[in-house]
């Protein structure tokens, strides 16, 4: 079962927290792009992490409310982006948005159904290991 409210708070900090880290290290951009690129996926790949955690503490892990939320999430992120960036002062085209910034966000739903799916094999291989001893 989905947690509505939580699904939506942790979602637009999946959006902020990487926007604000942007600005801080925008710098980094003029000089080395690909630097920047590449801090800014780390950046959403612990984002990820550590919402994921968050949305999941306390809970049973499922890969198919794991994948739900990592969608729900990426379509948040994009929404949220999306405008900024192409009627900001970028004015950058769907395109170059796309390719630049906006794929980064399929990182939540990915990594959520792989790390849910890991945390479900390791939770079936636990349970047989008990029902062996």
């Amino acid at each position: 079962m989905i947690l509505w409210k939580r699904t939506f708070l942790l979602g637009f900090l999946s959006w902020l927290l990487p926007f604000l880290i942007s600005f801080l290290i925008f710098p980094v951009k003029r000089w080395n792009a690909p630097l920047f690129a590449t801090v800014m996926t780390l950046v959403v790949v612990l984002t990820a992490e550590v919402l994921l955690g968050f949305y999941f503490r306390g809970r049973t892990v499922t890969s198919s409310e794991a994948l739900l939320v990592g969608t729900l999430w990426f379509l948040f992120d994009v929404v949220l982006d999306y405008p900024l960036f192409s009627h900001g002062p970028m004015r950058m085209t769907g395109l170059n948005y796309y390719s630049e910034i906006g794929l980064d966000y399929l990182i939540f739903p990915l990594f959520a159904f792989g790390a849910a799916r890991l945390a479900c094999t390791q939770n079936s291989s636990q349970r047989q290991g008990r029902a062996r001893a």
